[in-house]
């Protein structure tokens, strides 16, 4: 079996990159132990191509035309799909809710799109409108996809909802190398730190958090806020961090630290180094970087969207928030900070090696690709 991944976030060594990069990059890695053939194309700054553990990546350089960037995109892609072709034929090419807009409906490869959140989802979630040819493109997107898979219930309900359109798909989860991420040493921790890992953007929640800090910072002094990810551009072309540091207030500018990105592979040890881990999230489909501070039994601290609802169940392990209310944001870390809670450490860590465990998410997604070859 041959399956080929569209992205532009599979990551080269400690690149930054987001939870779509980390997820593929550990699926990819556990096909090849498996015997599958894996390849991945996507649309980077330079052209190259890459052998990392078994995988071959195909980096496309962005386009340089002033108009139709997606065009020139689409026909990088499908040059570089035809070139694979000729040297092993592709069974599966998974993308996003974007990625098959410009494809032929039929072609000799089973089309995926694995629903990570996509333009109508966000736009909704977020409260605002849809781009008119984004929403076109989506729309032509899973109208020429030959399967779907979604990484919860909640964006694949949402997402039929919202494009009018049904189509069957099957939830399995995202995971990750859970062995990466052992039980935390609370000897370690530093007492009062809270740490936000994730891109640095608005949907996060991020601001959401600051504007909470000075009532934290007036009940707990030493509090420190680390926040820990890569920079986003806003539409105006400008850097979110350093708009979020233009509205920090005077009394909390020494409490708040922008860390930029941490290499995933001393990513532990950063997160152990926390006293809460704190996720404002005001739109996800999933949240790998909760699961990563669960499966390390961390105490934790989320907004109380529905996607991570999903991921958390009936498992008593985290404490919820409303992400637009700074008082509830307050009121719910300072629970946390107040006394130790083992049970709650205990619960995160049972309860991510239980619904996540790596080898059967790893089978339930080998099992749906042996099935598409089967139809």
């Amino acid at each position: 079996m041959h399956i080929c991944f569209l992205t532009n976030e599979y990551p080269n060594k400690e690149e930054p990159h987001g939870g779509i990069g980390t997820f593929v990059k550990f699926l990819a890695e556990k096909l090849i132990e498996n015997g599958v053939f894996v390849s991945v194309i996507g649309i980077y700054k330079n052209e190259e191509s890459l052998k990392i553990n078994g995988v071959n990546i195909y980096r496309l350089k962005k386009s340089d035309w002033k108009f139709a960037k997606f065009y020139h995109h689409n026909n990088k892609i499908q040059k570089k799909i035809i070139e694979i072709q000729k040297e092993l034929p592709i069974d599966i090419i998974e993308g996003s809710e974007l990625n098959f807009a410009f494809f032929s409906k039929e072609t000799t490869y089973k089309k995926v799109i694995r629903l990570h959140g996509g333009h109508h989802f966000f736009a909704s979630e977020e409260g605002r409108k849809t781009a008119l040819w984004r929403s076109y493109q989506e729309k032509i997107s899973f109208k020429k996809a030959d399967y779907y898979i979604s990484v919860s219930n909640y964006v694949g309900e949402e997402t039929k909802r919202l494009l009018n359109y049904q189509f069957n798909f099957k939830t399995i989860y995202n995971s990750i190398d859970l062995n990466s991420f052992y039980k935390s040493d609370k000897k370690v921790e530093i007492q009062h730190k809270l740490l936000y890992v994730g891109t640095v953007c608005e949907k996060k929640g991020i601001e959401k958090l600051i504007s909470a800090m000075p009532l934290i910072k007036k009940k707990y002094p030493n509090i420190v806020l680390e926040i820990a990810g890569r920079d986003w551009v806003t539409n105006k072309g400008e850097s979110y961090i350093k708009y979020l540091k233009s509205i920090i207030s005077e009394d909390t500018t020494g409490s708040i630290k922008f860390i930029g990105n941490i290499p995933y592979s001393k990513l532990p040890k950063k997160i152990e180094s926390a006293h809460v881990c704190i996720f404002p999230s005001l739109a996800e489909s999933f949240g790998l970087t909760l699961i990563e501070a669960m499966a390390m039994g961390k105490l934790i601290a989320a907004s109380n969207i529905k996607p991570f609802k999903e991921i958390v169940g009936n498992s008593s392990s985290i404490v919820f928030f409303n992400p637009f209310y700074k008082t509830e944001i307050y009121e719910k870390v300072s629970y946390l900070l107040s006394i130790e809670k083992d049970l709650l450490r205990d619960n995160s860590r049972k309860h991510v090696f239980k619904i996540f465990n790596s080898e059967k998410i790893l089978k339930d997604n080998i099992d749906f690709y042996n099935s598409l070859l089967k139809k």
